[in-house]
Formats: C-alpha cells, structure tokens, sequence
C-alpha cells in the first residue's frame, strides 16, 4: 500500500488540536512512571515491551514470533527476547503450529490472559477516575468519535497491518 498524498492546503485549527492532544495523551501513556503505576495497580511485574506483546496476542490467535514481530512493527530479535522472558515467567508458551509442525507459534498461557485482564482493568479504572465528572453521554459520544477515528485512521495507514478487530 503507498503512503496516501499530504494535502497542500494547511491543516484546520481543529485538526491540528486534535494532534496536539493526541501527541499529550500518547506521551503521558508511555511514560515509565505511568507504566510502573499501572503495573502496580494492576499487581503484574511486567516491563513495556511484555505488555505491548501481550495486549497484541491477546487480540489475535497464536501466531509465529516473525509474524508477531511484523504486526507489532518491531525487529523479530526484540520479539525474540521478549518472549523468552515471558516464557520464563509462565505467561506465554510455544505450541505447534498446525500449518507447519516444523514451525511454532506463540500463545498466551492462563496466567498470561489472567495478566492482561489486569492490566486492562487497572487502565479502565485509571481512565474511569479521570473522567469521573464526565456525563455518561460525553463518554457515549468521545466512545463513539474516538472509535471513528481509529477506524479512519487504520482505513489511511500505509501500515499493512489488518485492522484488529474492535470490542464494543
């Protein structure tokens, strides 16, 4: 897929501040601090690169760690090591792969879904305590147009990712 052409004209004010909170909000995710706080929260030792890995296997099915790599836009080494860790800690495994007895592919173990369910609830309460003072249909309608964006922004990626599949 090739990269969809700038537009000449400059960006609407409104775009622009859609970006800006976007780059706030994606900062303020990825600090370590923030990191560390949700892991405790969420009572998981796991390090940034484990969560990503997982948070991707747990919306897929088991696949080859080339295949996770790809997805995830990382070098396949960087998975490589991941999952070894995660293997030590009991939160992923190697099983068969039915196309390939030859190859393997990766999976999360009970305790790794167990792991990601409380890491996702720990960030569900996170967000339910910062939009506390929200009305309910303020988050109907954010849900909504954030959900739009989302879709609008994978429909224009020229990332060959598909699309995961959304979650109500």
């Amino acid at each position: 897929m090739s990269t969809p052409p700038v537009p000449d004209a400059p960006a609407a004010a409104e775009v622009a501040e859609i970006e800006r909170a976007l780059h706030r909000i994606t900062y303020l995710s990825t600090r370590a601090r923030q990191h560390e706080r949700l892991m405790a929260l969420a009572g998981v030792p796991l390090d940034r690169a484990a969560v990503a890995l997982m948070r991707k296997m747990a919306d897929a099915e088991p696949m080859r760690p080339g295949e996770l790599a790809a997805r995830m836009g990382v070098e396949a080494s960087h998975v490589t090591r991941t999952v070894q860790q995660l293997q030590k800690s009991g939160h992923v495994t190697r099983v068969p792969d039915p196309d390939d007895r030859r190859a393997q592919r990766i999976e999360l173990t009970d305790a790794g879904r167990e792991a990601i369910i409380r890491v996702r609830e720990a960030g569900v309460r996170g967000m339910q305590v910062a939009l506390a003072d929200w009305s309910p249909d303020d988050l109907r309608q954010l849900a909504t147009l954030f959900h739009r964006m989302v879709d609008d922004f994978f429909a224009h990626s020229s990332d060959e990712e598909p699309e995961p599949t959304r979650t109500p």
